[in-house]
């Protein structure tokens, strides 16, 4: 209990903030309906009706709560207004792109540290390729991938391998160099070769520092995945709903998607942080 009385405290001390926010934002509408039909209205009028607002410019938490709902369980899971299925078209590129990545960084890493030629040459450019904001590339890489005849999951998917590879080359290469000099020296005069030191020390050693950068590798996947959807005008996926939203004003249903998507982002962090704990404890490194 004393663990779960912060969280609740700092939860409820959030959605309070949020309340106050969303009178505040929304009352200036009241305030003009009122004006409109030239009458007055009270701050005790005014809260109700700031909470209650069909296109509030920010949703109160209740309302936000009443779409997910509604777009989650009062929805067939194949219908185009079920954010389970909007959620699916988007978590299936989020997962192809973040293997893409996983195993492109891996790949990286694995080279950067044994071989110094690439150490010097791929790892700044890993770097720079950070710098180049997400939203200006994401439309290129869809052109071009059409051009060639490449379109629906897998640009996506590129674009979220995009994202999630370099944490997991920083996080591996962090790991299979957290090995100190004396390990390393045991096993030369055990007369290890390079592979075996590999597989033997190198790469167990690197365990908590992959699943530590997978963590945030998926989570950036899976923004990936909603920008990838946004330059393509998407029919369906978060990044659809969203799109959806901003075009018709409706920012309940864009405040639904952006908690599904957080959602599912938890979810996804959630299985990588439990297959953590069952592979770390079988390698004797985690109680």
């Amino acid at each position: 209990m004393k663990s779960v009385l912060p969280i609740l405290t700092v939860v409820a001390v959030i959605v309070a903030l949020w309340y106050a926010a969303a009178v505040w934002m929304n009352a200036q509408w009241a305030y003009d309906q009122a004006a409109r039909a030239e009458t007055e209205v009270t701050l005790a009028e005014v809260i109700p009706q700031t909470l209650a607002q069909e296109r509030p410019v920010l949703p109160a938490p209740h309302q936000v709560a009443a779409e997910l709902w509604k777009s989650v369980v009062g929805q067939k899971v194949t219908s185009k207004r079920s954010l389970i299925y909007h959620g699916w078209i988007t978590l299936s590129a989020t997962l192809l792109g973040f293997a893409i990545g996983t195993g492109l960084g891996i790949l990286l890493a694995v080279g950067i540290i044994h071989n110094r030629a690439m150490d010097l040459s791929v790892m700044p450019w890993a770097i720079a390729s950070q710098t180049i904001p997400i939203l200006a590339i994401a439309p290129m890489i869809i052109v071009v991938m059409n051009s060639v005849g490449l379109s629906g999951l897998l640009p996506k998917a590129v674009i979220s391998a995009y994202l999630s590879f370099f944490p997991v080359v920083v996080g591996m290469v962090k790991g299979l160099r957290s090995p100190d000099a004396m390990q390393l020296d045991l096993l030369r005069t055990y007369n290890a070769s390079r592979g075996e030191t590999f597989w033997k020390l190198r790469l167990p050693s690197s365990m908590p520092y992959l699943f530590a950068s997978l963590k945030v590798g998926v989570a950036a996947s899976l923004v990936g995945a909603i920008v990838g959807e946004l330059p393509t005008g998407a029919v369906a996926g978060l990044g659809a709903r969203l799109l959806s939203g901003s075009y018709y004003g409706q920012t309940v249903q864009i405040w639904a998607a952006l908690f599904a998507a957080a959602i599912a982002a938890a979810a996804l962090v959630g299985i990588i942080g439990a297959i953590q704990r069952v592979t770390l404890r079988r390698m004797g490194m985690a109680r």
